[in-house]
Parts: structure tokens; sequence; C-alpha cells
């Protein structure tokens, strides 16, 4: 594996934002490539003023969303029979596609937005969603809003670690339970709000 990331890193390092969309959509469509190694190096470029964070966003969106929908669609026809057989021919383990589909059993098209920020399930998730053959829209909106925070909050770290940004490569886990609390308290504080305007009228 750390072959294959002084691979990648060189790839982001050569092509910037294109490598950050490639990598993403690999990432999305089951390949394991960390996304903290893929958007924690691209905030590292950002400190070092060699890409921006919009740009860096957008790339990393483009890339997850493209890589999420290929997966959708991969689960929608070829079905679960298919993952379990050919699915090891691209790094897919069972474990990880059981994980994701006892998610999406439990909480329906809502898990395609929580997973987003979860480890493994957040890649995972768009099988049993391709399975299930769950409404495009939805499935497009969900995974849009679950996977903004995620990426640009690695993006954010990435850029505040400068050079020190593969410390976060040791805590991906955590960044994942940050980002689901902060999300969580977010939500939370909307809701609230929303009943006491509701009261006043």
């Amino acid at each position: 594996m750390e072959q294959f990331s002084t691979m990648f890193l060189s790839f982001i390092d050569t092509w910037g934002y294109v490598a950050v969309a490639v990598l993403m959509g690999l990432e999305n469509a089951c390949i394991p490539i960390p996304s903290e190694l893929i958007l924690g190096f691209a905030g590292y470029l950002i400190s070092a003023g060699r890409m921006e964070f919009f740009h860096a966003t957008v790339a990393g969106m483009i890339g997850g969303m493209v890589g999420s929908i290929v997966t959708y669609y991969v689960g929608s026809h070829g079905g679960r029979p298919f993952i379990d057989r050919y699915g090891k021919y691209f790094f897919m383990k069972k474990s990880h596609v059981d994980t994701a589909q006892r998610w999406f059993d439990k909480y329906g098209v809502k898990a395609v937005f929580f997973s987003r920020i979860l480890p493994v399930v957040r890649t995972f998730i768009s099988l049993p969603a391709g399975f299930a053959r769950v409404n495009m829209k939805k499935f497009i909106i969900y995974t849009f809003l679950g996977s903004l925070p995620w990426t640009m909050f690695i993006l954010y770290i990435g850029w505040l670690l400068g050079d020190n940004w593969k410390s976060m490569l040791a805590v991906g886990h955590e960044a994942s339970l940050i980002v689901a609390t902060l999300i969580v308290l977010i939500c939370l504080f909307y809701f609230i709000r929303y009943k006491r305007n509701k009261k006043r009228l």
C-alpha cells in the first residue's frame, strides 16, 4: 500500500484537480484508496498555495459523485450475486459489503446520507442502494449532502496541518466521528430553531 500511496501522491502532485477527481471517483467505486490520503494531500497543497480550496472541493465532489453513481449502477444491474462473484477482483471485501447492507437494511435510503461520514460504509453504501434500486434523484441528493461535509472537512484539516498532513491518516476513524458529531449538532440546532420559530407563529 505504501508503494501505491506514493504513486497516488505523485499523480495528485502532477495532475492536481484532475487527479483528485479521478482518485475520489475510484475511492467511491469501492477501490481501497483512503480519502484521507487524497484530500489530506490536496489540503497540504492548498496550504502550499498550489491548489485552491473551492476548486479542490469541486474536484473531490465531482469524482465522488461519479464514482458513487457508477457503483450504484453496478449494484442495480449486477445485483448481489455479481458482486459476490466478481467483487474480489476489484478489491471489494464481502465483509464490507455486508456492513453496508446492514446499514441500508436498517435505515433505508437515509443511510446513503449518514453513512458518507463513516469509515468503510461510506464507500460501499452505493451498492445496497443499487441492489434496492432506490430512486436515483434521492440517491444523488443524499450522496451529495452526505459527501460535501466530509470532503470539505478533510481538505480543511489537511490545509491546517500543512507539512504534518499525514498525521490524519492514523486517525481516519476518529475524523469520521468528529464530522458525524458536528453534523448531528448542526441538525439539532436547526431543528430546535425551527420548533421555536413555529411556536412564535
